[in-house]
């Protein structure tokens, strides 16, 4: 049997699983898949997250606010944010971030947002799971500015960002766009990143693999991504699978339940 992996980034309460979200749970269990945490972006999928995350063992979740989102967001929904977030299955704040490729949300008014949801992280001394679109230099500039620490999800910069981001303590994820044929910025990324700062994800059921491209993508296809990792890194399977889930262990604080 294959090393077991953890999904760092998913979302399963996602509408696209509405008809076969049982059996889809089921599956990645079944594939090799021993732990998913379910990510919140809203107020409405936070809660879900939770819930979810109640039903099912092997799923955690976190709570959090998206960029897109921030222009909706409120004192009284952070209040309700930290009050989920004391929910024995809660692992995280997020995901929190800016987002320019779409700018749903005034720019004033996602960095504001992101600042005091950073701010409730630390108060709370739990890690975050950081969205960045086309927006690495205010990005940088106010995590360095901050002591809370986590996962930047989906990572696509540059090395030499890894490289700033790992030294800050930062562990980054990468998931199906890492086995793009066009992906150079995230392999490059992948391939300077030490390997106790690297995370596997899905973001499910968005960025399925090469291969299954523009299909909806769950955890069952996370073995693509990490047979790539592997190559990538001059490893076998067993070893990137291995040491990828010990760290999404640690930057969840979940090393306790191994």
């Amino acid at each position: 049997m294959k090393a077991l992996l953890f999904d760092t980034h998913a979302h399963y309460d996602d509408r696209r699983y509405d008809s076969d979200r049982a059996q889809v749970l089921q599956k990645i269990r079944e594939s090799g898949v021993d732990r998913v945490v379910n990510i919140g972006s809203d107020m409405t999928n936070s809660k879900a997250s939770v819930k979810l995350a109640e039903q099912y063992d092997f799923i955690y979740a976190t709570v959090g606010v998206h960029p897109h989102d921030a222009k909706d967001l409120t004192d009284a929904d952070l209040a309700t944010i930290e009050r989920l977030a004391s929910h024995k299955k809660v692992v995280a704040i997020g995901e929190i971030g800016l987002d320019y490729y779409y700018d749903n949300s005034p720019r004033d008014t996602q960095k504001y947002w992101f600042k005091k949801q950073l701010v409730l992280a630390e108060r709370l001394n739990m890690p975050v799971v950081i969205h960045n679109r086309d927006a690495i230099a205010d990005t940088l500039k106010i995590l360095k500015e901050s002591k809370a620490r986590g996962i930047v999800h989906c990572f696509s910069e540059s090395k030499e960002v890894a490289g700033q981001l790992a030294d800050m303590g930062w562990y980054l994820a990468f998931g199906g766009t890492l086995t793009y044929k066009n992906a150079r910025h995230a392999v490059e990324a992948a391939a300077a990143t030490p390997m106790d700062r690297i995370l596997l994800e899905t973001d499910c059921p968005y960025l399925a693999p090469e291969g299954h491209r523009g299909q909806r993508n769950d955890s069952s296809l996370m073995h693509i991504v990490c047979r790539r990792l592997a190559e990538i890194k001059g490893v076998t399977y067993e070893e990137a699978a291995k040491a990828t889930y010990h760290n999404a262990q640690r930057v969840y604080r979940l090393d306790h339940q191994l």
